[in-house]
């Protein structure tokens, strides 16, 4: 016999069966039934054959294009089949549909081409269901069209049906359907249940659907009139089991013409590695005599898979099924009913449906639903959230960072950033269904009203940024507490929200980053004066030496700009810079998370004799007055004879400005370290520390000074101790050179009682060799 596999196509060759209309309506609770690509106008329609209501499905996909199949095939096809969706952009679009948590589906895609885009290439993509494949569409070895089908239990309310582009041609869809079957059917120990066929044996022509199957399943008749009889009946048949045939599959039946011979159907599975469910259906329609019996057994392959013999009973549903799944040598399938010795009577078969195992080993994510209620409003700037937002990791969402450890495991979302994302309104509770969440950052948005308490109930929130919105009131006594547990709250630029003087205080004690800057500035100051403390005494190369004499030179001789720090008119940072003549390089603006980052450095003359260096803010950024107020704010009252002058600041509406003390003779970063790297090579601390010490000091301590200014200067921030560490260090540093100098004072007054220690790692270039 053929394939029934290939039978199924029959379904898609929409004018080859007509499907017999049935007057009276049944019930659609339940149903989801999208027309893919029809306009919301059209929508909804009832589809006259099936008297199925068809929905758009706009609401339920954010991208794709509609399309539609040319006008003389609309003719040759069922209404559904007129229209489409493609995808042109983006490698993953997903259908978002809301489902019953732990409701078995039947769940049908349908595609079909036509040629709508005139370029008669037929495409060929990968669908999944959640983060899962299920299946390859390639229309271009069905050209008629293509359907596929599966049954599968919704692990959540969510229902992701994702088209993902996988080559040159574009993926599309034309019907989507979901249809929900009773829970104790279609069981499989593991994975879900894809379709291979479902057939009624008759020699019928008609394609069964609803209304005449309750759950929309579709029966494609088949049957070999070379081998088999057909008989029917005009009677009804019970149906008891929630499995539900229509009365048209049970009313008729195959019997094998040779009476004593088996009823063979044979097959071909699509992959040779599938594991299979049977399920038949029985019927006895022959009211047989009292001396008959019709009993049989079924044979799969040579092997016996019904525990007892099939008596069927008569006008009475019975489906038999196959517990565990089954393998055919080869991907070659046999079944036999074969009578029982005892049987008088042919075997006989009404419906049979065949199913492969389709696993599903990528658990999804479950707290989607914790950023659900953002989800479109995002969606515009971060077309890719579609879909699980975690798995496949090649499609992991913009701005989510999850913990993935075993696909037995559902992925974790630890780490949510919505900065920049035009975010109004209060911040929704929803976000407390994150519960792995260890960083959320909502800065620069539009959000308001109160910082909320429920943040302080996400006992794995390590950093929170709420820097940049408008929040007012005051700060939870709950969330403060978890900041002194550690959390990291940030709090910027929300100008009503109220931070009292109670809780500055609180934070200038534990140096937490609402107001760090200050502390890292003090910091900074400190880590430079170390470094100015070594003078080179040992004779160097001609050109370092030059450059470290012409730095102390300066820094003993050089006069610090005296001018007032002052406001400038934008006029005024032209004249200086004669119209940003000389750029020197970029910077940025900003405290603990720098919003001003299209910066630009020019040089400048003030006064006609004193250098600056103007950082003037790009027009094309986007946001950040209150990151540069703040920081001008900051810098206009630290000072410091280390420390860069800051003469001025401009702030006229798109023109934002500060102007610093220009250095010359090299950046920054060879100021602060670089010319220290050649100086420690030698590795004796007596020729490079200042001789005006005259050698009263403890080596050790110049060592251990030496390692942490050198670890603040890695160029791995990985390797770079944060600010908590250094001061622990330079503390301890200063305690014992104190302790060496006054021996006579408390030992305990004199150390720190810490338990963080810093180890200093050094690339082999940097390290000091020798003490």
């Amino acid at each position: 016999m053929k394939s029934p596999h290939g039978i199924l196509l029959v379904i898609f060759s929409f004018a080859a069966f007509a499907i017999t209309h049935l007057v009276e309506a049944q019930n659609q609770e339940g149903f989801i039934t999208l027309d893919c690509g029809l306009p919301l106008n059209e929508s909804p329609y009832v589809e006259p054959e099936t008297e199925i209501q068809f929905l758009s499905d706009e609401n339920f996909i954010q991208g794709g294009k509609m399309g539609r199949i040319p006008a003389n095939l609309e003719s040759e096809n069922l209404k559904p089949y007129s229209t489409l969706r493609y995808f042109p952009d983006e490698i993953r679009n997903c259908y978002d549909i809301r489902v019953e948590v732990g409701r078995n589906y039947l769940i049908r895609a349908m595609f079909f081409y036509g040629n709508f885009d005139e370029l008669n290439v037929s495409p060929e993509f990968d669908m999944y269901i959640g983060p899962n494949k299920w299946t390859t569409i390639d229309l271009q070895k069905e050209p008629s069209g293509s359907g596929k089908e599966i049954i599968h239990i919704s692990r959540s309310n969510s229902l992701q049906i994702c088209l993902v582009k996988t080559g040159a041609t574009t993926p599309m869809i034309s019907t989507l359907e979901l249809r929900p079957l009773a829970n104790d059917t279609y069981l499989a120990i593991s994975g879900s249940l894809k379709l291979n066929f479902r057939m009624y044996l008759s020699n019928s022509t008609a394609l069964l659907r609803y209304p005449k199957d309750v759950y929309d399943r579709t029966w494609v008749p088949f049957f070999q009139p070379d081998n088999w009889t057909h008989i029917s009946t005009t009677a009804n048949v019970s149906n008891k089991n929630h499995y539900d045939p229509p009365q048209a599959v049970l009313k008729g039946t195959a019997i094998p013409k040779n009476l004593d011979g088996p009823l063979t159907i044979t097959w071909r599975l699509e992959n040779p590695d599938d594991q299979i469910y049977l399920y038949r259906h029985f019927a006895e329609i022959q009211d047989i005599e009292a001396n008959d019996t019709r009993e049989f057994d079924c044979v799969l392959n040579g092997e016996t898979i019904t525990i007892n013999a099939i008596n069927p009973k008569y006008l009475e549903i019975e489906t038999m099924l196959t517990t565990i799944p089954k393998e055919c040598n080869g991907g070659i399938c046999r079944m036999q009913l074969i009578k029982t010795q005892r049987s008088t009577l042919p075997p006989l078969l009404n419906g049979f449906e065949v199913y492969s195992v389709l696993q599903l080993p990528q658990l999804q994510t479950n707290e989607t639903e914790g950023i659900r209620k953002y989800f479109f409003i995002i969606l515009m700037n971060r077309i890719n959230w579609q879909g699980d937002p975690c798995v496949p990791r090649q499609f992991l969402w913009d701005g989510l960072n999850c913990s993935i450890s075993d696909i037995s495991v559902p992925p974790k979302i630890i780490s949510l950033n919505l900065s920049s994302s035009g975010l109004s309104g209060t911040i929704l509770s929803d976000f407390q269904n994150l519960n792995h969440l260890e960083i959320l950052d909502l800065s620069n948005n539009s959000l308001s009203g109160m910082v909320p308490e429920f943040l302080a109930s996400m006992k794995s929130l390590l950093v929170i940024n709420l820097n940049g919105n408008n929040l007012s009131s005051s700060i939870p006594k709950s969330l403060l507490n978890r900041e002194r547990e550690g959390l990291k709250l940030y709090v910027l630029g929300n100008k009503h929200l109220c931070l009292s003087s109670t809780f500055i205080d609180t934070k200038l004690k534990r140096k937490f980053p609402v107001t760090i800057v200050a502390p890292i500035a003090s910091i900074a100051a400190i880590v430079v004066m170390i470094i100015l403390l070594f003078v080179l005494r040992e004779k160097m190369s001609s050109s370092m030496e030059d450059f470290f004499q012409h730095y102390v030179n300066a820094m003993h001789s050089e006069p610090w700009i005296k001018t007032k720090r002052r406001r400038f008119t934008y006029s005024e940072v032209l004249v200086m810079t004669k119209n940003l003549q000389q750029p020197l390089g970029e910077g940025g603006f900003g405290i603990v998370f720098p919003v001003f980052r299209l910066l630009h450095v020019y040089h400048g003359n003030l006064n006609g004799s004193e250098q600056v260096a103007v950082k003037l803010l790009s027009q094309t950024s986007a946001q950040g007055y209150k990151e540069f107020k703040a920081e001008v704010e900051l810098l206009l009252r630290v000072h410091h004879i280390n420390l860069v002058s800051t003469v001025g600041y401009r702030d006229e509406k798109d023109h934002f400005a500060l102007i610093y003390e220009y250095m010359s003779n090299g950046d920054l970063h060879q100021h602060l370290s670089e010319w220290v790297t050649y100086v420690i090579k030698k590795g004796d601390t007596s020729k490079i520390v200042d001789p005006k010490l005259q050698g009263n000091y403890e080596p050790r301590s110049v060592w251990r000074a030496l390692e942490v200014a050198m670890s603040c200067a890695n160029p791995s921030s990985a390797k770079r101790p944060n600010m908590s560490q250094v001061i622990i260090e330079l503390k301890e540093c200063l305690e014992s050179e104190n302790a060496r100098i006054s021996t006579n004072q408390d030992t305990n007054s004199r150390h720190s009682s810490v338990e963080l220690r810093v180890t200093a790692t050094f690339d082999s270039d940097m390290y000091p060799k020798a003490r």
